[in-house]
């Protein structure tokens, strides 16, 4: 999850491309979905199935902003928080896959040239160890917040920015040993991000949109806030702050600040985001050809246990363990342990589950934050994995 308090996860020869929908029209779940929206109150939700690589069913109701009459659409974008990691995690894949980094190369070994002084310990973490949530920095504190609502982000670019950032962090030591403990830190993925950005010459935006939405034909995805600015053509995000529930369609307010984009500014179509669930459930073997099978399975792999983490806010994992940019959860009514997150910036909810071994995916999306989206989307989640997991094969 992404605070807002202050202001306020040699190729094959042939690999076939992901098909956008099964040969058959999806089936629709908008019965399902509207019943539950209604049940708890929220504008708008949206859900897919991806099964070996083709999208089973789907469906968006409701509307884009609380007590409008502006339907939702089944292209529409919704924002995916902290699912974005996975992102991330996927672009430091193919950075060491193409020889600029290792999953053992260090902050010290990437950054150290372009921010000087860091805290030896600090100097030492991984970044294995920073998109795992294992290098002992901290979960978001309120000295960190200050640093990401700065007033650089009116000076600089955000690869400087996310630089500037990590200097004035840098006499912080780690918390605790890196690889002992999981501490789910966005400060983290920035910094994964810029030793990416660092390492190719090219800011994380940049990668992320030609490296990861171009060839997975995301034609829907992109950052920040949902909705392009002036017009209400995506369901928006809601604050909610003591009852009073406040529409925040575009500006800085609409989202977390782009400086921590590494760790949750991504958004996309519900049908786009079951795309990218289809292909991590087809274990890198189904095209596009983004990284290698087994550097993909090597991000899918946990690293570290969660341990019980209580009164945990919607978008981040309660139990189980972490992989890169993945939790690893085995849930009461799953065959076997998933990979799976949740992402929010505290104004929309998103939902992915992967099954690698049954190569299904399930995803569902809310432009609401709070208790009722949580519930709702949990129970979408599971009614359709519990649904189409035993579902003949296409």
């Amino acid at each position: 999850m992404l605070s807002r308090r202050v202001c306020l996860g040699a190729f094959p020869a042939v690999l076939a491309p992901i098909p956008a929908l099964a040969l058959e029209p999806p089936a629709s779940l908008r019965d399902d979905l509207e019943k539950l929206r209604s049940e708890h109150g929220l504008p708008a939700l949206a859900a897919a199935v991806v099964r070996k690589g083709a999208i089973v069913a789907a469906g968006a109701v409701g509307v884009r902003v609380i007590g409008s009459n502006l339907k939702v659409a089944i292209d529409d974008r919704f924002h995916i928080g902290s699912d974005s990691k996975a992102f991330t995690a996927t672009l430091a894949g193919m950075a060491v896959e193409a020889g600029k980094l290792q999953w053992t190369t260090t902050i010290g070994d990437a950054l150290s040239l372009k921010v000087r002084g860091l805290h030896p310990r600090l100097a030492a973490v991984t970044l294995e160890q920073l998109l795992s949530h294992s290098s002992g920095v901290p979960s978001d504190t309120q000295a960190m917040y200050r640093l990401y609502y700065s007033t650089d982000a009116f000076h600089f670019d955000i690869p400087t920015t996310r630089l500037r950032v990590i200097s004035a962090w840098k006499s912080h030591p780690p918390q605790t040993s890196p690889g002992s403990a999981f501490h789910y830190a966005n400060l983290g993925y920035l910094i994964a991000g810029a030793m990416i950005e660092t390492a190719h010459g090219v800011s994380w935006e940049e990668l992320v949109t030609q490296k990861l939405f171009a060839p997975l034909g995301l034609s829907t995805a992109g950052l920040g806030p949902q909705a392009t600015t002036g017009k209400f053509d995506a369901p928006v995000g809601h604050q909610v702050e003591k009852g009073v529930v406040t529409p925040m369609p575009w500006g800085p307010a609409a989202d977390v600040p782009p400086v921590i984009g590494p760790a949750g500014s991504i958004h996309m179509s519900v049908l786009d985001f079951a795309t990218w669930a289809g292909w991590n459930a087809g274990r890198g073997k189904r095209g596009p050809a983004l990284v290698r099978p087994e550097t993909l399975e090597a991000i899918h792999r946990p690293r570290i246990s969660t341990g019980k983490l209580p009164q945990t806010a919607p978008g981040t994992p309660q139990e189980g363990q972490y992989a890169l940019g993945w939790g690893v959860l085995k849930f009461d009514w799953t065959t076997r342990p998933v990979l799976e997150h949740n992402g929010s910036n505290t104004m929309n909810l998103a939902k992915i589950l992967v099954d690698p071994e049954g190569d299904l995916g399930v995803v569902v999306m809310t432009n609401f934050p709070g208790e009722g989206a949580e519930t709702a989307t949990r129970i979408a989640l599971e009614n359709l994995y519990r649904r189409y997991a035993g579902a003949r094969a296409l």
